[in-house]
């Protein structure tokens, strides 16, 4: 489904990291990490966003996805959607373009749903599960 569509696959840390990395490799597709901040070497570039705690913020190696590529988008859970919607507004920092992205646990009752798709309404939005 998503192979012919998308050069190459990231993942938010950290189960992200684990199921994109999987992801990728049962695609043949590239693989890149989205980590929290101070984790990565070299040139990063850099979103925040707020949780429902405080803030927190992801970082991308800079020169790690090319101007246009496709990105399927992966990360564990979709609660108040921050996390997502601070890694699409990273991919696009980037230059790159987010075809899609899938959670693997979407917790209903919480605005994670209506954030993304509010932010990004042109983006695909799948879950493996809604609880």
């Amino acid at each position: 489904m998503f192979a012919n569509a998308i050069d190459v696959v990231v993942g938010i840390e950290a189960r992200g990291l684990i199921l994109g990395s999987a992801v990728a490799q049962h695609l043949s597709k590239g693989f890149v990490p989205l980590r929290k901040k101070g984790k990565l070497p070299g040139a990063t570039l850099e979103e925040s966003y707020g949780l429902e705690y405080g803030k927190d913020t992801l970082e991308i190696q800079e020169g790690v996805l090319n101007r246009g590529d496709r990105v399927l988008l992966i990360d564990d859970v979709l609660a108040t959607g921050g996390t997502l919607v601070a890694g699409v507004k990273l991919i696009h920092q980037s230059g790159a373009v987010v075809e899609s992205a899938v959670v693997a646990l979407e917790i209903e009752g919480l605005p994670g749903r209506k954030s993304f798709v509010g932010a990004f309404p042109d983006i695909a939005l799948n879950s493996l599960f809604v609880k």
